[in-house]
């Protein structure tokens, strides 16, 4: 693969992500911010402190909101075209439509899925604040886990399909990945800062909907670029003047 091919398919990615990041930011609107705001009114109503607004609320889930979400689906773009770039070909022969689907849901599973199942998303009001730091090294520490397991796992079903055939080795890789991800969650401290009185199901529908915003956009990025890439790579034939296909060119 060409500089110039991977250039185009950098750009491909970035767009692709821009527009996985719209559909997520609709969901994270019509889905996430409702909770937020049951959150915060929640937390107002039992904190005895009342601090000034820097940025109001209706800014923060407006302007605020697709602006985060806009650049990050943007960025996160580039960086999966980047190694969809390089997982194909080497994980498989897949289409890059498949391939690009495929390296979606993994990163879904591995960057996301995998931290949220130990240390899972909550709403304001939820944490103690003097323990963020401490947080977010653990929920970093296992989003690393889960990609460095999850890159070992493809390379251990790669070396065994010679010898045990496709299925058993990525039978066996998964169920590694799984007994690794295991480990990890038994061994690293667990994180329970959620007060006695908060409601159960605002909890549940706030974590609920963080994890559909992630699936909508990974998901989205992976159906968009997967279409992108299949065309630059692998470019319908034209069709001449009189009738007869031609071979297109780049």
């Amino acid at each position: 693969m060409n500089s110039t091919t991977v250039r185009n398919l950098l750009v491909r990615g970035m767009l692709a992500g821009l527009a996985a990041g719209v559909l997520a930011l609709v969901a994270a609107y019509f889905l996430g911010e409702p909770s937020v705001d049951s959150a915060i009114s929640f937390e107002d109503a039992h904190s005895h402190e009342h601090e000034m607004e820097v940025v109001s609320r209706s800014l923060q889930s407006t302007a605020g909101l697709a602006t985060g979400v806009l650049v990050y689906g943007v960025a996160f773009g580039g960086i999966a075209a980047l190694a969809f770039c390089v997982a194909l070909g080497r994980v498989g022969r897949f289409s890059p439509r498949a391939t690009a689907l495929l390296l979606s849901g993994c990163a879904l599973l591995a960057v996301y899925v995998v931290p949220f199942l130990k240390y899972p998303a909550n709403p304001p009001s939820v944490g103690d604040p003097d323990t963020i730091g401490k947080r977010t090294t653990l929920y970093f520490l296992m989003m690393l886990l889960g990609v460095l397991l999850a890159v070992a796992a493809t390379i251990l079903g790669k070396r065994l399909a010679p010898t045990l055939g496709t299925w058993y080795a990525t039978v066996l890789a998964v169920a590694a990945f799984a007994v690794a991800i295991g480990l990890a969650y038994a061994f690293l401290p667990a994180v329970n800062e959620v007060p006695k009185d908060f409601p159960a199901t605002l909890l549940w529908r706030f974590r609920l909907s963080a994890l559909a915003i992630q699936a909508v956009l990974w998901g989205g990025f992976g159906l968009l670029f997967g279409e992108l890439a299949e065309r630059q790579l692998n470019p319908k034939p034209v069709t001449a003047g009189s009738g007869r296909r031609v071979p297109a060119t780049h």
